[in-house]
């Protein structure tokens, strides 16, 4: 997926199918598969995806055609990797937090 050309913050499934390589109906079947994709719908019925979608689009596309995952095998990958999400900002805010406090202990006795 080329980052340079993602600039809008709302994509149509025929943009997004595009960017990913897929066609639209794909991109439906996929919404039906797995949870994690789930763009929002406009007063007109149409399917806005926002960079998040496009994003996990893009996972799937790589789970299903470059890794050949099977759908059940991608789902439970997908599901994996959001529940590792949150642990890993704790971890992060962890050692921030840890490095700071390192850097006031540094401070202190430079004093």
């Amino acid at each position: 997926m080329n980052e340079d050309k993602i600039t809008k913050l709302y994509h149509s499934i025929g943009e997004v199918a595009k960017l990913v390589g897929v066609e639209t109906h794909v991109l439906r079947y996929w919404e039906n598969e797995f949870p994690q994709l789930n763009p929002r719908k406009n007063n007109a019925g149409r399917r806005t995806y926002t960079r998040k979608d496009l994003e996990t689009a893009y996972r799937i596309y790589e789970l299903l055609r470059v890794d050949k995952y099977t759908l059940a095998g991608a789902r439970q990958i997908l599901e994996s990797e959001a529940d590792a999400e949150p642990v890993q900002r704790s971890t992060k805010r962890q050692e921030l937090l840890n490095l700071r406090s390192f850097l006031e202990n540094i401070k202190q006795q430079l004093a």
